[in-house]
C-alpha cells in the first residue's frame, strides 16, 4: 500500500489576537517546530492512529464510525480530519479511484515542538493529514481547498476558531489573515528578529474566548471598540514589518497588549515576562495567542537580543529557540 510523509509548521500570532475571531485582520507567523505525520492506505476498512506526543496510541475504528463514540482528545482532529477528507472527496474519489472507498488509513503523527506551547499542533495536524490524503489518494487539493477543509474539522471540534493557525500551517510565511480565509496574504519578508518566552502555563483558548464574549455581552460597545483598535493597529504594524521597521512594529504590539490586558487575557506571569523583555531594551513584547499562559514574543535589536531573552528567564519564563517565517506544509517522503 502506498505511504506518504508530510509535516506542517506551528504558528506564531504577532499581532491581533481575539480581534481576528470577530472579523478584524490579525498577523501570523509559522515557526520551524513542525508537526509529522506518516499516512498509510491499508486494505481494512479501519481507521488506526498512534499520536504518543498526545498520549494516543494504538486507537482503531472502523472507518464507518469516524467522528462518533468516545474519540480520545489526542485523537480528535486527526480522526475528524479524515472523515471530513473522505466525505468531502467521496464524490470525485467515487469518479476516479473507487477502490480507494473501502480502505482504511493508519496514521502515526510525531512534532517537534510539545503541545503545551500553543503553537497549534493541532491545526498543523489536522493540515498534515488532509495533505497526505489529498496527494496519495490523488485528490490534488489546492491550498484554499486544504485550508478550507482543516478549518471545518476546527470549528467541528471546537465550535469557534478564526483559522489564522491553519492558515500558517498550509501556506507558511508570515500572513496577514482576515477570518474565515476571507484574505490570506503572504507578507514578503526574509526575517523577523523574534524571540519566545513560554510562560509554563496551558491555556485554553476556546475557554478564553468565551470569557471576552461574556465581557461583550456586558460591555458590547467597549469591546467592539477595543477590537476596532486593535485591527487598526494591525494595519499600521503590516508596512512597519514589510519596511522591517522594528521600532515602530514593537511599538504597536505594546498598543497591542495594552488592549489584551483590558480584555483580562493578560494574565500576571506574562505580564512578568513582557515586562521583563521591555525593561531589557525590546522594542515591544506582548503575549502571542490566548493569553494567560503559553508563549509571549519580543521584538529587539541584534544588540538587546541577550539581555532581552535574560529579562525573560529572570521573570520565570522559559525562552526558545524558534525559526519564524517558515515554509508550510510540504511532503517530506
Amino acid at each position: 500500500m502506498q505511504k506518504i510523509i508530510v509535516s506542517a509548521p506551528g504558528k506564531l500570532m504577532l499581532l491581533g489576537e481575539h480581534a481576528v475571531v470577530y472579523g478584524r485582520p490579525c498577523i501570523v507567523t509559522a515557526v520551524g517546530q513542525r508537526m509529522k505525520a506518516t499516512i498509510e492506505l491499508t486494505d481494512e476498512s479501519v481507521f488506526q492512529l498512534n499520536a504518543p506526543d498526545v498520549a494516543v496510541t494504538d486507537y482503531k475504528k472502523p472507518m464507518e464510525e469516524l467522528g462518533v463514540g468516545d474519540i480520545p482528545k489526542g485523537a480528535k482532529f486527526v480522526e475528524f480530519a479524515v472523515k471530513n477528507f473522505f466525505s468531502f472527496s467521496r464524490s470525485l474519489l467515487e469518479h476516479s479511484r473507487s477502490d480507494l472507498i473501502k480502505l482504511g488509513v493508519k496514521i502515526a503523527t510525531t512534532s517537534e515542538f510539545s503541545s503545551q506551547f500553543g503553537f497549534g499542533s493541532s491545526s498543523a495536524s489536522t493540515v498534515c493529514v488532509i495533505k497526505a490524503l489529498s496527494e496519495i489518494t490523488g485528490a490534488n487539493l489546492n491550498n484554499k481547498a486544504i485550508f478550507d477543509l482543516a478549518y471545518k474539522t476546527v470549528l467541528d471540534i471546537q465550535g469557534k476558531g478564526s483559522g489564522f493557525d491553519v492558515a500558517a500551517a498550509v501556506y507558511g510565511g508570515t500572513l496577514y489573515f482576515v477570518t474565515p480565509g476571507k484574505t490570506i496574504e503572504p507578507l514578503n519578508i526574509d526575517s523577523l528578529p523574534l524571540i519566545v518566552g513560554y510562560s509554563g502555563i496551558k491555556a485554553d483558548t476556546v475557554t478564553l474566548i468565551n470569557q471576552v464574549l461574556e465581557k461583550t455581552k456586558k460591555y458590547p460597545e467597549v469591546i467592539e471598540n477595543i477590537y476596532d483598535n486593535i485591527g487598526k493597529l494591525v494595519e499600521q504594524a503590516k508596512p512597519a514589518l514589510l519596511s522591517k521597521n522594528w521600532q515602530a512594529f514593537g511599538e504597536l504590539m505594546n498598543f497591542n497588549e495594552g488592549y489584551l490586558s483590558s480584555l483580562g487575557v493578560e494574565g500576571k506571569k506574562l505580564a512578568d515576562m513582557i515586562y521583563g523583555a521591555r525593561e531589557a531594551g525590546a522594542y515591544g513584547a506582548k503575549l502571542s495567542g490566548g493569553g494567560i499562559g503559553d508563549c509571549m514574543i519580543a521584538i529587539a535589536s541584534d544588540d538587546k537580543t541577550q539581555a532581552v531573552k535574560d529579562g525573560i528567564t529572570s521573570a520565570g519564563g522559559q525562552v526558545i529557540e524558534v525559526q519564524s517565517n517558515v515554509e508550510g506544509v510540504r511532503i517530506e517522503q
